[in-house]
């Protein structure tokens, strides 16, 4: 018989390892990372504790799946959407547990009045979304999520329908050609127009990222499923950017001295989370040395141009300039998050950086 329990993060987090193995390319966040996520006192996305549920599946005492249910108030708002959300799906390939965990997913949404549920969302769209339906066999990137081949399916037989597809890309820094992305005169035209490219370093961090969060909202504003990031989300967010970053991979343009784009990169963090087991301990300062000294893929965050300087280049410009850092900085691999193929012009670019498909993604609906 399977039980479902809730508010059980030890065993939350535990799941995937026990379902997965260690031989899958899943990789999970950081336990810390994960209970701060998952907690109402700490994540400024949650206006209460009565937001979001987490539950586990339990068989003859093993952990065989996981779920959360939670409501993204300023995206229905946004949208005006009456939706629950789900996230974090992982589950054995088992149609019961399935079964339980999504019905108790369902009876919570129900309950708050909601009409129909989503999902992937752990836990906005500006974090891990979807659910894989191809490239299984490619590890992710930090900020990419990964789940088995049975889950669409599960998901299906529980009459939920895909939606909204996406794909994760992959740039080979070593080979593609920087300078196909933005014609030299374009590029003498920008910075003859006063474009400048200022590094986010430790010191300036924190000017830095509220800058890039300006720029964020402004230049996604317009695309689809985007909330506005509230600063205290988006330092929540970033809070441990400060340990790993490399600031030589992220920079922000300034015209005539004023934030006009913005490219967020980090070094992927996945192989050392992977070593760890995603746990602190005693070893961890070794693993965070080994990966300073060793770390060959990075990943871009984000990337936006601020609406008034759109349509001139700017974008490719940033690309191109964050690649040859990169390249200068010995890294091989650069991974992205999702693209919609709604968005033509993001589409467009990757293809002109010879970025090759990683993951393709959907989201999964149902109405209740």
């Amino acid at each position: 018989m399977i039980e479902i329990r809730e508010g059980d993060i030890d065993a939350f987090f535990t799941a995937p390892f026990q379902i997965y193995g260690a031989r899958t390319p899943y990789v999970s966040p950081m336990f810390s990372d994960l209970k701060r996520f998952l907690s109402a006192e700490k994540n400024p996305l949650f206006d209460t504790a009565a937001d979001f549920a987490i539950f586990t599946a339990h068989d003859g005492g093993a952990v065989r799946g996981r779920i959360t249910a939670h409501v993204h108030r300023a995206a229905n708002a946004n949208f005006g959407l009456e939706r629950g959300y789900f996230g974090y799906f992982d589950c054995a390939d088992d149609e019961r547990v399935a079964a339980a965990l999504l019905e108790r997913a369902e009876d919570w949404a129900r309950a708050k009045g909601f009409g129909e549920i989503l999902g992937n969302f752990n836990l906005t769209a500006m974090q891990q979304v979807g659910i894989m339906i191809g490239g299984f066999e490619n590890a992710p990137y930090t900020d990419q999520i990964w789940g088995p081949p049975h889950l669409p399916r599960l998901l299906e037989r529980r009459g939920y329908a895909p939606c909204f597809p996406m794909t994760t890309f992959e740039i080979d820094v070593r080979t593609v050609a920087v300078d196909g992305l933005l014609a030299s005169a374009q590029m003498r035209t920008l910075f003859d127009d006063g474009f400048r490219f200022s590094p986010i370093r430790r010191a300036t961090l924190e000017r830095r990222l509220e800058d890039s969060r300006l720029i964020l909202n402004e230049s996604f504003a317009h695309n689809p499923m985007f909330v506005p990031v509230s600063r205290a989300e988006y330092d929540f967010q970033a809070k441990e950017m400060k340990w790993i970053m490399d600031p030589r991979i992220s920079a922000v343009a300034e015209k005539d001295g004023a934030p006009a784009g913005a490219v967020i990169a980090i070094p992927d963090v996945n192989p050392m989370l992977k070593a760890m087991g995603s746990r602190l301990g005693l070893s961890a300062p070794w693993h965070l040395l080994r990966h300073r000294l060793q770390r060959r893929r990075a990943v871009i965050i984000f990337q936006g141009v601020k609406p008034e300087h759109q349509g001139r280049g700017l974008n490719p410009l940033l690309l191109a300039h964050v690649l040859k850092e990169m390249r200068r900085a010995g890294y091989e691999t650069a991974g992205g998050t999702w693209i919609a193929d709604v968005n033509a012009a993001s589409l467009r670019q990757a293809e002109k950086a010879g970025a090759r498909p990683l993951h393709r993604l959907h989201l999964f609906g149902k109405t209740l």
